[in-house]
């Protein structure tokens, strides 16, 4: 996964719309936890929303 929190939001909305179900399933793929990307999401202003399946600005 990406490591810059902006091109990680991209990547991550883009993986959860195209590819995978969940943020747990996204996760797991990529051998990290959801509380670990949404945690540097938050740092820049973004958290994950469970019906739309994306990061937003908060």
């Amino acid at each position: 996964m990406p490591n810059h929190p902006m091109i990680l939001l991209s990547f991550v909305n883009m993986k959860l719309r195209d590819e995978f179900s969940s943020l747990d399933e996204l996760c797991r793929a990529f051998d990290t936890t959801a509380a670990e990307v949404t945690e540097k999401l938050a740092s820049v202003g973004y958290s994950y929303n469970e019906q739309t399946r994306q990061f937003t600005a908060c």
